[in-house]
């Protein structure tokens, strides 16, 4: 009897095993892969995914490149997903045109992919897309900036702290936005760097980071040193530059504009680093994201675009404590309660 009992309880003990790997099996996974686990946006994104992803009964993984550019390692991410057979992938790209073959691959496994932020090249090379109307959170702070200069804008001279030599989308968006808003003539709106108006003294990369951001004004300054507007691509790349203007005894005479609307980055307009700043909400794009990798999974439904639009706008909003006539803003203390929602 002892042996029978002993017998059964091993077969009911192999047969729950049997049950709980079977229902591991068909439990829904997704995947999240950023373009830096340290830059402060995408932590926030990070943070979106996850809660959004232990609230749904989602097992999540997490990815990011080493650093901001770090193609290879976004590509390794996307078949490790594949192999792992995830439901779906959320991508902020840093090549937003070389990523595509392995995005394909990914679709053609049956995975939903969603970019989030950065927009693919061409868009429609992922199956959905959450993000800030990129063009305008740049458009927003050149209007801005005109605005401030006022007369004195006609006279600008213009420092463009960009994002990478790729020049990936999210990149382009906000670069050809702010021009747009500042009143100069675009040359071709697909990439930065080919305007021939004068108050443009130059173009530089960051890699979206303080040091860079430093290094970028510095070799800005070098072409003109009587810069007094920059245009930076997110808020780390214009604490760098500030930092730069600093040196030199500038920090109080530019006029700095950033895109991201984070917690520090909004702060620092309280501090003086930064005169306005377009807010973005990646913990709403992730969350999205997550919400709709579930949907794939339990109904086959993909997200829809927003209306008139190639992908779902989570929103922007200027914040500055300078508002200016014809550009809608809100307060720094409102972005504070804002960031990064």
């Amino acid at each position: 009897m002892k042996k029978l009992l002993t017998g059964t309880a091993i077969a009911l003990t192999a047969a729950a095993l049997a049950s709980g790997a079977s229902a591991a099996s068909h439990s829904i996974s997704a995947c999240l892969i950023t373009k830096t686990d340290t830059n402060p946006f995408f932590v926030k994104m990070k943070e979106g995914a996850s809660a959004k992803a232990e609230e749904l009964g989602i097992d999540l993984k997490t990815f990011a490149g080493k650093i901001d550019g770090d193609h290879e390692t976004q590509v390794q991410a996307i078949e490790t997903c594949i192999a792992d057979g995830a439901k779906g992938i959320l991508l902020t790209a840093s090549d937003t045109s070389s990523i595509v073959p392995a995005v394909q691959q990914a679709r053609d496994a049956g995975i939903l992919v969603i970019a989030l932020d950065t927009p693919l090249s061409p868009t429609d090379a992922a199956d959905a897309t959450f993000a800030t109307d990129n063009f305008l959170a740049g458009e927003l702070i050149g209007k801005w900036a005109a605005a401030k200069l006022g007369d004195d804008a006609a006279d600008a001279k213009i420092g463009m702290l960009d994002l990478a030599v790729s020049q990936p989308t999210v990149g382009v968006l906000r670069d050809q936005g702010f021009l747009q808003g500042f009143g100069i003539d675009l040359g071709d709106p697909s990439k930065w760097g080919d305007e021939d108006d004068s108050r443009i003294v130059g173009n530089d990369v960051t890699q979206g980071n303080e040091e860079g951001g430093r290094r970028a004004m510095e070799n800005l300054l070098a072409q003109d040193p009587f810069i007094n507007v920059v245009y930076t691509i997110n808020e780390p790349a214009a604490a760098g530059a500030y930092e730069a203007l600093k040196a030199i005894g500038r920090e109080n005479d530019v006029l700095i504009v950033s895109v991201d609307g984070g917690c520090p980055g909004v702060q620092n307009i309280a501090d003086g680093v930064i005169g306005a700043t377009s807010q973005q909400y990646p913990l709403l794009m992730a969350s999205l994201g997550i919400e709709a990798i579930k949907k794939w999974a339990d109904e086959g439904v993909k997200p829809e675009p927003t209306e008139g639009k190639d992908f779902f706008d989570t929103g922007v909003a200027l914040v500055t404590d300078e508002p200016v006539e014809g550009v809608d803003s809100i307060s720094v203390k409102e972005g504070l309660d804002l960031c990064w929602g």
